[in-house]
């Protein structure tokens, strides 16, 4: 049986998306047992999965050094066929060159791309030439499948559902306010409008990780309305995968990995750079004024350039709920 490692050690949402390549080589050949390495913290999303057979785990925030070739080490016993490297930074090369598979296929990208015995090159995308993440990774097992991807998916158990079946006795709408990057992140004073026009049959959910808490704390008093819940750090990654409301963050391809109904905030950022929704039902959302400063980066900024944040202040609430009737929670 042939035997392939994945690696993304990234954060969450890519690791996210990487799932595409799982789902893809699955149905393509489903003898081959797949194995994931990926950064501490991320492991929960393969629990219990059905066809992937084990994860590797990098803690780079305890002896990153000394815990990085101690999985090399174990991952040379494994005898891969194959190694796949999503990743463009030199340490997951370091990983793939010694990895001692028969094929190691990375971007060129990667300081050690000139070991990989095939080198994809990394295409960026732009409004010219659209390539969402899903696409441009899919270019990596092009070479034994073909060129289509899959999309993204998660697999949460009979546990997992059970757990959140008493937050949908009624409709709901779900919202991820948070954002690691401040220009990604809608306002908070916006994200309480939002909650206080949504129509009152709805139950609010707000999801997020622990970190995530107190700020959602802050929406949830200012807003003032019944039925509306912050849920940060109460539920695993699993159990709040599906999302309606969300920033250009990792709670998007959450929701494309569950095939949630999803509106997606985009505030600095643009869809054009290849990260955007993928469920059936999607919406994107950002400002209908030209500015000249956007989109100020890729991944977001720690603070608006310009000091003005217009990109997302100019966002209206009716915009959001023009989307609303499109969720059935």
């Amino acid at each position: 049986m042939a035997k392939i490692l994945l690696i993304q050690t990234a954060f969450i949402g890519d690791a996210v998306l990487a799932t595409a390549l799982q789902e893809k080589i699955h149905a393509w050949d489903s003898s081959i047992e797949i194995h994931w390495l990926v950064r501490k913290g991320n492991e929960s999303l393969w629990q219990d999965h059905p066809y992937v057979k084990k994860v590797w785990v990098w803690n780079k925030q305890k002896q990153k050094y000394l815990e990085l070739f101690r999985l090399i080490k174990a991952i040379r016993n494994e005898r891969y066929q194959k190694v796949i490297n999503v990743q463009r930074f030199a340490a997951t090369g370091l990983i793939t060159i010694f990895s001692a598979a028969k094929e190691t296929i990375g971007f060129d990208k990667n300081p050690f791309s000139r070991f990989f015995t095939s080198v994809i090159k990394h295409q960026i995308s732009s409004g010219d030439q659209p390539l969402h993440e899903t696409e441009r990774n899919q270019l990596l097992i092009a070479g034994f499948t073909d060129a289509t991807p899959a999309k993204p998916k998660l697999y949460p158990t009979a546990a997992h559902y059970q757990k959140i079946a008493g937050y949908q006795s009624k409709p709901y709408i779900c919202l991820a306010p948070a954002s690691v990057w401040f220009t990604k992140q809608f306002p908070a004073d916006q994200w309480v409008s939002l909650i206080e026009s949504i129509p009152p049959a709805y139950s609010i959910y707000l999801l997020g990780a622990p970190s995530d808490r107190k700020w959602c704390d802050q929406i949830v008093r200012s807003a003032a309305k019944p039925n509306t819940t912050n849920l940060c750090g109460l539920l695993g990654l699993l159990e709040s995968a599906a999302m309606n409301y969300v920033n250009d963050s990792a709670p998007m391809h959450f929701a494309s990995a569950m095939n949630a109904p999803v509106t997606a905030i985009y505030c600095s950022t643009l869809p054009a750079f290849g990260f955007g929704p993928l469920s059936d039902n999607r919406h994107l959302v950002q400002t209908t004024q030209s500015l000249s400063c956007r989109p100020c980066g890729l991944h977001g900024k720690m603070a608006c350039p310009e000091k003005h944040f217009r990109c997302a202040t100019t966002i209206t609430t009716p915009q959001l709920l023009d989307t609303l009737p499109n969720f059935t929670n």
